[in-house]
């Protein structure tokens, strides 16, 4: 049997991604101390490892694709192919941003200022070619957990960090002077993978299954009943991925209407189609949006 060899990411990604796959149909059951664990798919072997170090196995061989984000496949320089960007993370559906923070009471509030301090990170190689490609020396140093805390106590001039709210940043008295990129989860796989046609369309399925689930994550259903003299002014009212369903209700003059739409615009949607006729309204959630 043809099995694919599927990286899952360790640490703050590990739920939200196991998450996402059991909405995408995939079951995936972690054990204690196991970085092997169990999924309801015979053709799948899954791994945890970190993201930092998965374009690494994925270049190697040692799996087949995985996901990880690309602010780590661009640290690595590793050579491997994007097959599609999933832009999760472990609080909300953003892209994460790396920036360049400063303490609160330093002088410094532009880039160039930092030539010949020291900046602790640990993106340590994409933050050497951001000052490099800029002419802007530096020293870098890199830093394991707790990088806020080194630019506080004096052991640094500047950080380079990944942040989603900057309420840590805030948090340690830092502040904001550049952003330096941003990032968002990616599912990548290596080119002999992708050589392979039954592993090309395995892969290539779970990324449409992921970024299915997804989209479903922003969309909504709306489901309602209405009356065959008010049919007209309601279908005008209903934006959709395509043109609404409308069935015939058995025996009577009543017309049963379906529509997808952005979650956002509920809200406003259904006080107005109340109004102008609909009855028993529903609105429900979506595992999927192909």
């Amino acid at each position: 049997m043809n099995v694919l060899k599927l990286g899952i990411p360790k640490g703050s990604l590990e739920n939200a991604t196991i998450a996402l796959f059991e909405k995408s149909g995939w079951q995936i059951k972690l054990a204690s101390r196991n970085y092997f664990p169990e999924v309801d798919d015979p053709e799948l072997s899954c791994s945890i490892c970190r993201p930092q170090e998965m374009s690494r196995y994925i270049e190697g061989g040692m799996l087949d694709a995985g996901i990880t984000g690309k602010d780590w496949t661009l640290e690595n320089d590793s050579d491997v192919e994007v097959v599609a960007d999933l832009v999760y993370s472990k609080v909300s559906k953003k892209p994460t941003r790396w920036v360049i923070a400063v303490p609160g009471d330093s002088n410094i509030t532009r880039i160039e200022q930092l030539d010949g301090k020291r900046i602790a990170t640990e993106l340590v190689n994409v933050t050497r070619r951001f000052f490099e490609q800029r002419g802007i020396r530096v020293e870098i140093t890199f830093s394991w957990g707790a990088t806020e805390a080194k630019a506080v106590s004096g052991l640094c001039d500047a950080i380079v960090e990944v942040t989603e709210t900057e309420s840590t940043i805030r948090a340690h008295g830092l502040r904001v002077i550049h952003e330096l990129m941003q990032s968002n989860t990616q599912l990548i796989a290596s080119r002999a993978a992708l050589a392979d046609p039954w592993k090309r369309e395995k892969i290539e399925n779970i990324a449409m299954l992921l970024q299915g689930a997804l989209r479903a994550d922003r969309i909504v259903g709306l489901k309602m009943n209405v009356a065959a003299e008010r049919l007209d002014d309601v279908i005008t009212m209903l934006p959709s991925l395509n043109a609404p369903t409308v069935a015939k209700l058995y025996k009577q003059e009543w017309f049963s209407v379906e529509t997808v739409i952005s979650e956002h615009q509920v809200r406003d949607l259904v006080p107005k189609l109340k109004k102008n006729g609909a009855e028993g309204i529903i609105e429900y959630a979506l595992n999927e949006a192909i």
